[in-house]
């Protein structure tokens, strides 16, 4: 199982961490291991002092495929959910500065926490999914699939090229404006369409 997750893919998001939109889907990877379900806390690592939250719809990859076609990218996923992409913002800067890989900052433990995943047929076609995020009981994030620059059909048919997609693969897409930081005590609580789908407490 592989977890997938495309940076910069809304536009807000992008200017709000003064990057150039991309012109193709950016990409990296989290090990399983990253993985935070069933509500459990999350804790601050002891090698960042700036830790962020990312809010993101993610898909569930539901069968084998390699190249797919973007007319039929839609048939290869089937379930959705919310899962935040915690990030070590500070360590995250130092790597891009020195122009190196972003895993440290991006792929530790626990940095996944990740909700239930429910069948995208709930939300018409899956491609217009409004979700948001409150930190300790106000609204910070709030994002509509509309409005990714790349739809979930492209990011299948791109990242395909490079990796075969297997069943259960996760594909976080993107997170949208309100990034910020975390601190000891916090409670993320996630929306998806309006109804409360995770909970995480920040230890």
């Amino acid at each position: 199982m592989k977890i997938i997750c495309i940076g910069r893919n809304y536009a807000a998001h992008a200017a709000e961490l003064r990057h150039e939109l991309p012109k193709e889907p950016v990409f990296f990877l989290k090990p399983d291991t990253a993985l935070v379900k069933s509500n459990r806390p999350v804790y601050i690592p002891d090698f960042t002092n700036e830790l962020h939250y990312e809010l993101e719809l993610v898909v569930k990859i539901c069968k084998v495929g390699k190249c797919i076609p973007e007319k039929f990218a839609h048939t290869y996923w089937d379930e959705v959910a919310l899962g935040i992409d915690l990030t070590a913002r500070d360590l995250q800067r130092q790597q891009s500065e020195k122009g190196l890989p972003w895993e440290m900052a991006k792929s530790f433990d626990n940095s996944a926490p990740i909700s239930a995943f429910f069948p995208k047929t709930k939300f018409g076609d899956g491609n217009a999914i409004s979700f948001h995020l409150d930190l300790n009981g106000k609204t910070v994030q709030q994002g509509n699939s509309a409005n990714m620059i790349f739809s979930v059909d492209k990011i299948i048919t791109y990242v395909s090229r490079f990796f075969t997609l297997k069943h259960g693969d996760m594909i976080f897409t993107g997170t949208p404006a309100g990034v910020g930081p975390l601190a000891i005590g916090d409670l993320m609580e996630a929306y998806l369409e309006g109804e409360k789908v995770l909970k995480c407490r920040v230890k």
